[in-house]
């Protein structure tokens, strides 16, 4: 079966993980997510986006714990987060168990900042009143279906119920190269730590059979209606170069969605906060600002 996937090891895949200082365990919706927080601040929430794990806002999250408390986490089948039952990989699934780890912990974002597909799991989760937080910021967003995705969805439902295909692409995670071209195939060039770490994961099979359910069991066909109601301002960041969403996609969406608000950045590919970390968490802390998430947090503090 799927789930009998090997998966990353805390101990050797996770001994130098970053920030690790920051990590901890814990359970909730019956499963073991590897969450980490720190900052003082207001409350925001990174969620990474398929294929990806907390090593994404590696040096992002660090510049944001400086005005925020900041949360990341592992998504279900990612990293070190184990694999969910049943639902818990589709869109509305992820965003039920993400919205329980928040539970537990007493976590209510204030800004909420999402990766590709961790923006989509943030529109679902504020559409279902999971999470009130003032701002969504959707750093190239994956939040209109994949073109071509009638052929591609039901490819990658056969390649996730197929218990060899996450230890193939495992295997060949084991060349080296393979994993540098897939992420310069989004237009990114990041360094080689970045690289490195996206290989440790690569390599096993219980990873890459997260981020092949997740893109097998995908629908992103009711979120135009829930951003077409969605009074959460929703901040659109396309990065010029980004080969995986078209940066087209955001003046589309903002086309339908009254709250929608585009930042078209000049430079980056798909993975622009890992390009440029500090150009980002800047951009991050001005909306936060724009949007009255520092200043009422301040003023509310003076006040008492």
């Amino acid at each position: 079966m799927i789930f009998d996937q090997e998966r990353p090891s805390w101990s050797v895949e996770g001994r130098d993980w970053p920030n690790r200082e920051h990590s901890r365990f814990i359970r909730s919706g019956g499963m073991s997510w590897h969450v980490q927080q720190w900052g003082g601040g207001p409350p925001l929430l990174l969620l990474h986006g398929t294929g990806a794990a907390t090593h994404s806002f590696r040096d992002v999250a660090p510049l944001l714990a400086r005005d925020f408390q900041v949360l990341a986490l592992d998504l279900p089948g990612h990293g070190f987060t184990t694999m969910p039952a049943t639902n818990g990989l589709a869109l509305d699934g992820m965003a039920r168990l993400v919205g329980g780890v928040l539970t537990r912990l007493g976590f209510e974002p204030a800004l909420a900042v999402g990766h590709s597909a961790g923006a989509a799991v943030l529109v679902a989760m504020t559409d279902a009143a999971m999470i009130r937080p003032k701002a969504i910021i959707a750093l190239n967003g994956a939040l209109r279906p994949i073109r071509g995705a009638s052929l591609f969805s039901p490819l990658a439902k056969l390649l996730f119920l197929n218990p060899l295909a996450p230890k193939l692409f495992a295997l060949r995670a084991l060349s080296g190269q393979a994993t540098r071209r897939l992420l310069e195939g989004t237009g990114s060039h990041i360094d080689q730590r970045g690289i490195e770490l996206y290989e440790r994961l690569f390599r096993k099979s219980g990873h890459v059979a997260g981020a092949l359910g997740m893109m097998a069991n995908w629908d992103l066909g009711p979120l135009a209606s829930q951003m077409a109601r969605l009074a959460t301002p929703l901040m659109l960041v396309s990065a010029a170069h980004d080969r995986a969403v078209p940066p087209d996609d955001a003046a589309r969406i903002a086309a339908g969605a009254r709250s929608a608000r585009v930042h078209a950045l000049d430079f980056g590919g798909h993975l622009v906060h890992e390009e440029e970390p500090e150009r980002i968490a800047a951009l991050i802390t001005d909306i936060a600002h724009e949007t009255g998430v520092i200043r009422d947090l301040r003023r509310d503090h003076l006040s008492k």
